[in-house]
C-alpha cells in the first residue's frame, strides 16, 4: 500500500500495515519511549504524513533534528531494507513545505504575542507567581481594559504595574488590596523573565494564527518548525508558549466536529515540560484545552519519555498511541512498562508488557483509531522510513528556505506603536507640569483665607503678656481644628 493517500497515513508494518485514519487524527494521540528509541523519526513520518495529507503542521524542534524535514532523504540501504519489509508501494523522497519560526529570531521568523493576548494567568505560571500576587496581577490587567490601556510589552506591563503601585489606596478601595509589596514582587519577577529572553516574545507584530495554517501551492500543509533548542533550557517559557498557542486555536478556531481530516496538528516534544510543577489551576485549563480543542480541528500529540509524564485525565484523552521501548530497570521505570501496556487494546498472539523491553530502534507498538473511533489492536510494527531527511538541516539551507518563506518580511521588523507605557508616562508629564502652576497661582493670588485672617487676628490680640508658650499651645489649636476642617 503506498505511503499517505488522502485519507490515512501509513505508520508501520509488522504482521500487518496500520494506518492513522485523517478522520480520527484530531483525537490527538502519544509518542513515548526512551531516549534513542526513535520518537523523533515517529513524528517525522507523521508529520511529512499530515503534510501530504493537506494538513498544516505545527511542530517543536528540540534538538535541532526536524529541520531535516525540508529537504529530500537519500535513501540508504536501511531505509530500502525497510520499505521492502513493511512492503510500501510508491515511496519516494520529498521535502516538506516548511517555515521555520524562532521566539528569538535566531533561526527563523520571531514569534511574538502581545501581553493582553497572554492574558494574567498564563503571565503567573510564567513567573511563578503566588495567589496573592496573581490577584494583583489580574487587578492590573483590569485597570488597563477599563482606562484602554493597551499591553503590548514588556515596558507596557512594568508602567502599569507602577501606576498600581503609586494609586494603591484608589485601587484597594475598588478592588480588594493591592499592596505596594505584592506589585515589587511582581517587577522582581518579571526582571527574571526578562533574563530569560521574554521581552522577545512579547510585542507586534503578533502571530496571527492564519500563519501557521498555511497550505503551499500544491495544497499540501506547511510543517511550522519552531526553533526549541534555546527556548528548551528555559522550559517555564518554552511550555508556557505552546499553552498559549493551544488556547488561541481554541478561542479563534470555529467548531467543525468530526472533519474528514484535522484543521491543524500540534506536536509537543518533551511534553513533561508542560506537567511539571503545574499549578492546579493551570492543569485543568491544560486538560480543558486538551479536551475541548478536538471540536475545533485540531489534533494534538505529545512526545515524551515516559507515559506517566502525562496526568491521566490528559492521557485517558489520547487515542493514537506510538509506543517505542521502555528500560526496566528501577521501579518507576516497571510501573510505567505496566501502565504503557495496560492503555493499549490487547493482542492476543503478543504480551504488549513483555514486548515493550525487547523492542529494538525503530520499532513501537501501535494502535490507531479504526471504524467509528475503536483503537485498534495493539500491533508490533517497524516505523515507516521518513520521505525527508533524518537529521538536520544546515545554516546555508535553512536560509535557502527563509529566503523564499511566504510570511518573510510580515514579522522580522519590531513595531512599537503608542500603549500603556507611553500613556501613562504622558499622564504623569502633564500632571508634573500642572502642579508647579497651581502652586504658583495660589500663592500669587496675594489673598488671604478666611481661616489665615483669622489665626493672624487671634495672634495679634493676645499681647506681649500672655507669654510664648500659651501663644505656641494656641497656635496649635487654631491649626489643629482647620486640618481637621
Amino acid at each position: 500500500m503506498p505511503v499517505n493517500d488522502h485519507d490515512s497515513i501509513l505508520v508501520g508494518g509488522g504482521d500487518r500495515q496500520v494506518r492513522l485514519a485523517g478522520r480520527y487524527a484530531n483525537r490527538h494521540g502519544l509518542i513515548a519511549g526512551a531516549t534513542g528509541t526513535g520518537k523523533t523519526v515517529s513524528l517525522q513520518v507523521l508529520a511529512e504524513g499530515f503534510s501530504a495529507m493537506g494538513v498544516p503542521v505545527f511542530l517543536a524542534d528540540v534538538k535541532g533534528d526536524l529541520s531535516g524535514i525540508s529537504r529530500p532523504i537519500v535513501p540508504g540501504p536501511r531505509v530500502t531494507e525497510r520499505i521492502d519489509r513493511i512492503g510500501i508501494e510508491g515511496y519516494a523522497p520529498a521535502a516538506a513545505p516548511v517555515v521555520f519560526w524562532d521566539l528569538f529570531g535566531k533561526a527563523g521568523h520571531p514569534i511574538r504575542t502581545t501581553v493582553s493576548e497572554m492574558g494574567p494567568l498564563l503571565l503567573s505560571r510564567l513567573m511563578e507567581l503566588n495567589e496573592t500576587q496573581e490577584g494583583v496581577l489580574h487587578v492590573a490587567f483590569r485597570v488597563a481594559d477599563e482606562e484602554g490601556l493597551l499591553l503590548l510589552d514588556m515596558d507596557d506591563l512594568r508602567s502599569m504595574l507602577d501606576h498600581l503601585a503609586r494609586n494603591a489606596a484608589d485601587y484597594s478601595s475598588r478592588y480588594g488590596n493591592v499592596s505596594r509589596q505584592s506589585v515589587a514582587a511582581i517587577q522582581r519577577r518579571l526582571l527574571v523573565l526578562e533574563d530569560q529572553g521574554a521581552r522577545a516574545f512579547f510585542g507586534e507584530p503578533a502571530l496571527e494564527l492564519a500563519d501557521i495554517r498555511r497550505r503551499d501551492m500544491t495544497g499540501r500543509g506547511v510543517v511550522n518548525v519552531l526553533d526549541a533548542r534555546e527556548l528548551i533550557q528555559r522550559p517555564r517559557l518554552y511550555s508556557t508558549f505552546l499553552l498559549w498557542l493551544l488556547s488561541e486555536l481554541f478561542e479563534e478556531l470555529p467548531e467543525v466536529g468530526d472533519a474528514d481530516r484535522p484543521e491543524l496538528v500540534f506536536f509537543f516534544d518533551e511534553a513533561h515540560l508542560l506537567f511539571d510543577d503545574a499549578p492546579k489551576a493551570l492543569m485543568q485549563k491544560v486538560e480543558q484545552v486538551v479536551r475541548l480543542i478536538r471540536s475545533k480541528g485540531v489534533g494534538v500529540y505529545f512526545v515524551t519519555q515516559n507515559p506517566l509524564d502525562v496526568p491521566d485525565d490528559v492521557l485517558g484523552q489520547l487515542g493514537n498511541r506510538i509506543q517505542h521501548a521502555l528500560r526496566a530497570f528501577t521501579p518507576r521505570d516497571q510501573k510505567a512498562v505496566r501502565a504503557a501496556a495496560s492503555t493499549f487494546r490487547q493482542n492476543p498472539a503478543l504480551d504488549a508488557e513483555k514486548v515493550i523491553t525487547e523492542l529494538g530502534v525503530g520499532e513501537a507498538l501501535v494502535s490507531m483509531l479504526e471504524d467509528k473511533g475503536v483503537p485498534g489492536v495493539v500491533q508490533r510494527c517497524l516505523i515507516c522510513p521518513p520521505r525527508s531527511r533524518i537529521g538536520p538541516a544546515d545554516e546555508s539551507e535553512r536560509a535557502e528556505i527563509m529566503s523564499r518563506s511566504p510570511v518573510g518580511g510580515r514579522y522580522d521588523r519590531l513595531v512599537d506603536r503608542e500603549s500603556a507605557h507611553e500613556l501613562l508616562a504622558r499622564r504623569a508629564e502633564k500632571i508634573a507640569q500642572e502642579t508647579p502652576r497651581e502652586a504658583s497661582r495660589k500663592s500669587g493670588s496675594g489673598r488671604q483665607s478666611y481661616g489665615e485672617a483669622v489665626t493672624k487676628s487671634v495672634l495679634r490680640s493676645l499681647g506681649s503678656t500672655v507669654g510664648r508658650t500659651l501663644g505656641r499651645q494656641l497656635l496649635r489649636g487654631i491649626l489643629g481644628g482647620m486640618s481637621r476642617r
